[in-house]
């Protein structure tokens, strides 16, 4: 399988273990990742909340790279970078004074024609089945809490993408490894998000909740898609009081222990939290 793929900017500075575990895992998958050219920031998160017009043009312009790379299907492993995109998608599609102001701007022309993905659907695409079969590390015995975040299925009018309220796709995809998926409340809370820097108490206490709910429901680790909740979940939890230390993996680091890539390879050293309690438990029942 060959995909068009869109790191943005995340997975190429603050989230770079997201990217490096990604590469390594689809490699084993036999997915072929073709990089759009010369792309650019898509705008999350602050240019929607600056000015929408840009928050539009931003994405307009990857957009027509891809359809310059004649890239049917995008992929988009950040949250708030496929949100973004399909956001823009959908408004340029619909709004055509819209996409002619945007064309005039961006000097591009659009026809809005590559499909935008985010991971989970990435991994439906190859299948489940096909994860289990290469699996070859045991994740049985591990417990993990599915964490979506307020951006993966959100709005569901545009994204068309599992349930707005009780997603289940993610969790789909980590019974393929053999881990169990906990049934937990918090799954599409918002971490915070952008705030992090200017309100960090905000991010601590939307955080907090989370990761609180998770050990309540004996999660062994918190498994997301998205740089930014990442980034709060794992980083913030050192600012928390009274809270025990839980680790923050990607959904691709994740399938990347069952697939016997090694931790280091992955990133999972990366973190501020540290994983040796988890990858303690790694393989015991192989």
């Amino acid at each position: 399988m060959k995909i068009g793929y869109y790191p943005g900017c995340s997975l190429t500075g603050t989230g770079k273990e997201y990217d490096l575990s990604l590469r390594k895992i689809l490699q084993k998958l036999d997915v072929e990742l073709e990089e759009l050219n010369d792309w650019s920031c898509c705008g999350a998160t602050s240019a929607h909340a600056t000015n929408h017009l840009m928050s539009i043009a931003l994405p307009a312009i990857n957009l027509s790279i891809a359809e310059s790379q004649r890239i049917k299907e995008l992929f988009a492993p950040c949250a708030a970078c496929y949100n973004r995109m399909v956001v823009a998608k959908q408004e340029l599609d619909t709004n055509p004074p819209l996409a002619k102001q945007v064309e005039e701007i961006i000097e591009r022309t659009v026809n809005y024609s590559t499909e935008i993905i985010n991971i989970v659907e990435l991994f439906q695409k190859i299948g489940a089945e096909k994860i289990s079969e290469l699996k070859t590390t045991s994740l049985s015995g591990i417990k993990a809490a599915c964490y979506y975040g307020c951006l993966l299925v959100r709005p569901f009018d545009i994204t068309h993408f599992d349930d707005a309220e009780q997603p289940s796709t993610m969790e789909e995809i980590i019974k393929a490894t053999g881990a169990e998926a906990v049934e937990w409340n918090y799954k599409m809370e918002c971490c915070g998000g952008a705030h992090s820097i200017a309100h960090k108490e905000i991010v601590v206490e939307l955080s907090k909740k989370i990761l609180d709910d998770a050990k309540l429901h004996s999660a062994d680790v918190v498994v997301v898609a998205c740089p930014m909740c990442h980034s709060n979940l794992d980083m913030r939890q050192r600012s928390m009081k009274n809270h025990t230390e839980i680790p923050v993996l990607y959904l691709s680091e994740f399938i990347g222990l069952a697939l016997g890539v090694s931790p280091k390879e992955l990133g999972v050293d990366l973190h501020f939290v540290s994983a040796e309690p988890l990858l303690d438990k790694v393989g015991k029942s192989s």
